[in-house]
């Protein structure tokens, strides 16, 4: 009889402590972020390309980096638990979106661990997101390599995109180069105006790589 209770105690710690972790995982956050990496300027560093086939191939533009949890101040949550992989058959699905494997599996782990989502629903998100953004003509048909100020970017984006409020897009430069897009959502994937910790690109005018 002890040693049923014991043992009984036994599966009761253990699952107190399944739930406990499970609850961890989804960490306070206020919106997210969908951030649409230029590939263009991310194949163009040393060994990235030969690194990420699918990302680099010819004619690539904006492709989905993550979606990510935002404070409005403060600390983002990143890497809120454990994670299991991404099934391959959920990584085939997301590659249109998401081109390298890799990047998918760690956006699970960095960023959709934080949400309190199972797999599929994050990702379901990241679809929902990107699907309801469209690319400004100027840069989803651009030929060649061009310059604009962010705030040109931003009233680009903004204007392709009417039903989004102000402030909704930022734009991320590194060296002068432009290297992302951000687009603000509330939890419901509204568009809402992104807050500071979405950061801004503070150089007075960005180079645009053009797509191979």
């Amino acid at each position: 009889m002890k040693l049923l209770l014991l043992i009984f105690g036994l599966s009761l710690m253990s699952l107190l402590a399944i739930l406990v972790l499970n609850a961890s995982s989804a960490a306070p956050f206020d919106y997210y972020i969908l951030s649409l990496s230029w590939a263009p300027e991310f194949c163009a560093q040393p060994g990235e390309a030969a690194a990420n086939p699918l990302e680099c191939g010819t004619g690539k533009g904006f492709v989905v980096h993550g979606l990510w949890p935002e404070a409005d101040r403060g600390r983002s949550p990143e890497s809120c638990g454990p994670s299991k992989p991404v099934p391959k058959s959920l990584v085939n699905d997301m590659l249109r979106s998401m081109p390298s494997p890799g990047l998918i599996q760690h956006e699970w782990a960095t960023h959709g661990t934080c949400t309190g989502l199972s797999q599929g629903d994050y990702f379901t998100k990241v679809m929902l997101a990107r699907a309801a953004i469209q690319i400004p003509v100027q840069i989803s048909s651009l030929g060649q390599g061009t310059t604009a100020s962010p705030a040109e970017l931003e009233s680009e984006f903004a204007a392709a995109n009417p039903s989004f409020p102000n402030g909704a897009f930022r734009t991320a430069c590194r060296g002068g180069e432009l290297t992302e897009v951000r687009v603000c959502f509330d939890k419901d994937l509204k568009a809402r105006a992104c807050t500071v910790s979405a950061g801004e690109c503070t150089s007075q005018a960005v180079t645009i790589r053009s797509p191979r």
